[in-house]
């Protein structure tokens, strides 16, 4: 039977897992294995992530995390732990490169969105982002005077983004749009000549490239002619907040952490064995104000579920009913506190009322 470890971790965290656990028992049969992670895993055992949970988490299909963080853990103590140790420590020690945010506005919520409706209209696209290099991870030093970060990639680190980016394009519109900085930066340079080569080994995919203040421009002026963009970890990491916003919320958006992928199986519709499961989980935080309330907004985790079900398990068409399912309780007027807008038709729910519409509608 497929293993999915559970990861609650903290805040709203336990909340939204259970809900989640629900879906997912509402589309197939999978046994599950329950672990701390962040606070309460250094509450438990003194660090964010122990090895034991790092082995559970390798031997799963799928792992899927709710939350981490919060003030209780909240220190300036360089050696203290803290709870986002242990979600670079599964990036880390499951290998996982690439990180997957779809953006698809649901027609339910469009006046949710600070963009027009007829901007957002026909919006579906996915930021396929490099996790583990670039800036964020080059070498840093400081004087009273002067920082310096150093942004370094490899050849290597950009021809397996940049399939993860062709992959997935190839599943959706075959439409890639690679993302840099070529105008000014080396390491750009070096980006934009592997993607176009990497291109030949999938003729079926139309590429561009854009410059990153250009794609951030065309995001908000016309976000419907993207289909995937693949872009370095810094630029990523700004544009998929950026795209995150044309949903009206950050409740609304799923995320995928993933490692090396093979050509998609012979079906085409699926891809096939990875080095090791993929990391689901919502883009949210733990938000500690509302946690054990019973208000949070879980549709970004089932979303992430639908994610875990098509990247991590090949199990398309049951993610497909769990995002039909999302729309329809959308559909029925159903709107968490972060979601309402006061507008004519619309029922305010808390987590258990949204869970039950969803699974209702599955």
């Amino acid at each position: 039977m497929t293993r999915i470890a559970l990861l609650p971790g903290d805040g709203i965290g336990p909340e939204i897992v259970g809900a989640a656990r629900r879906v997912l028992d509402a589309v197939g049969e999978f046994s599950y294995e329950e672990h701390p992670v962040g606070g309460a895993s250094i509450d438990a055992h003194g660090t964010a992530l122990t090895d034991e949970v790092l082995a559970a988490c390798r031997a799963a299909d799928a792992v899927l995390l709710g939350a981490v963080g919060g003030p209780k853990w909240d220190t300036t103590d360089p050696d203290a732990p803290r709870p986002e140790q242990g979600l670079l420590g599964l990036r880390k020690g499951l290998g996982l490169f690439a990180n997957l945010r779809p953006v698809r506005p649901s027609p339910a919520l469009t006046a949710s969105s600070p963009l027009r409706a007829e901007v957002i209209a026909g919006t579906d696209l996915l930021v396929v982002r490099e996790l583990t290099g670039g800036i964020y991870f080059g070498e840093k030093t400081r004087t009273a005077t002067s920082a310096a970060d150093q942004c370094v990639y490899g050849a290597d680190e950009i021809e397996r983004i940049a399939r993860v980016g062709f992959e997935s394009a190839g599943r959706r519109q075959g439409r890639l749009t690679s993302v840099d900085k070529a105008n000014v930066l080396e390491t750009s340079r070096l980006w934009r000549e592997v993607v176009t080569a990497v291109a030949a080994d999938y003729p079926d995919v139309e590429l561009d490239h854009m410059l990153v203040d250009s794609a951030a421009m065309q995001l908000v002026a016309a976000p419907s002619r993207f289909d995937v963009i693949v872009t370095e970890n810094m630029f990523g990491d700004i544009l998929s907040d950026e795209a995150a916003m044309l949903t009206g919320s950050l409740g609304m958006l799923p995320s995928a952490s993933l490692g090396e992928i093979s050509r998609l199986n012979d079906a085409g519709t699926s891809p096939s064995a990875r080095s090791g499961p993929g990391l689901f989980e919502p883009v949210h935080g733990s938000a500690p104000d509302i946690a054990g309330k019973g208000v949070a907004n879980p549709l970004a985790t089932f979303l992430s579920v639908a994610m875990l079900l098509r990247d991590g398990l090949g199990l398309a068409t049951e993610a497909g009913r769990v995002e039909a399912a999302v729309d329809t309780a959308l559909e029925q007027g159903l709107r968490t506190a972060d979601l309402a807008t006061g507008a004519e038709g619309e029922r305010r729910a808390d987590t258990a009322e949204v869970t039950e519409a969803v699974v209702g509608a599955l």
